[in-house]
């Protein structure tokens, strides 16, 4: 059974503000990364390309974290509660929109075995 949670988090920063959003994101990769069940976690910002023509919000961050509960613990965290308080929530933060969402690779009738703590779980 995958327990993988994979989030897809856009922004939408205000009309000149893409730079310092793009650097606040950043600012929260190093303690990501530092959490032991974080396996990615990267931002990225959109760029032209002939082969990728779609639309979106023009910063995103990839993440790839173990399993949900370790996702949701990170989400937690005071320095990312504190960072949508700020860039997002606040009057005058640099974010006019925000889309975060959350993905598993399983698909929804899978039937792999659950681990136990001392190997296969019995059915």
């Amino acid at each position: 059974m995958s327990q993988k949670i994979y989030c897809i988090a856009s922004f939408k920063p205000k009309p000149g503000r893409e730079d310092a959003v793009f650097r606040a994101l950043q600012a929260l990769e190093p303690n990501a990364h530092r959490e032991d069940a974080c396996l990615h976690y990267t931002v990225t910002r959109q760029i032209d390309n002939p082969f990728a023509q779609g639309t979106s919000y023009p910063i995103v961050f990839h993440e790839v974290w173990a399993n949900r509960a370790a996702f949701e613990a990170h989400c937690q965290r005071r320095e990312i509660r504190e960072f949508f308080a700020t860039h997002l929530e606040a009057e005058d933060g640099d974010i006019e929109d925000a889309n975060v969402c959350v993905y598993t690779d399983e698909p929804a009738d899978f039937d792999a075995p659950e681990l136990g703590s001392a190997g296969l779980k019995e059915g």
